[in-house]
């Protein structure tokens, strides 16, 4: 059984930092995508960052892509998410997906989510 658990989140200042982890268990790792999204109330969720495992390309949103760094750990099967530079908008719940498509297709795995808040 695939399972992927997210960990890192928290409150943090306008400005500051928080590194997210993807920890992913029960897949072979070097063949498939993990994705970031998140998802504020009331807002659809929005992708972020694709990380393609077996060569390292990355995908990411405009609206996070001189802030956030995707990276991964293909010995430890996590991926991270680094993010600077933080914004309230930035507020929401950080999901990971792990599969073939970047969370796009319907067989893509899920983790639970880590809450991320940003005050200003």
């Amino acid at each position: 059984e695939v399972q992927l658990v997210e960990s890192g989140g928290g409150l943090v200042q306008a400005g500051g930092s928080l590194r997210l982890t993807c920890a992913a268990s029960g897949l072979t790792f070097g063949d498939n995508t993990i994705a970031w999204f998140r998802q504020a109330p009331g807002k659809e969720r929005e992708a972020l960052s694709c990380i393609w495992n077996g060569d390292g390309r990355t995908t990411y949103a405009d609206s996070v892509k001189d802030r956030f760094t995707i990276s991964s750990d293909n010995k430890k099967n996590m991926v991270f998410l680094q993010m600077d530079r933080l914004r309230p908008e930035d507020t929401a719940v950080y999901f990971c997906a792990a599969g073939l498509t970047c969370g796009m297709g319907p067989d893509d795995v899920w983790g639970q989510g880590t809450q991320v808040t940003v005050s200003s």
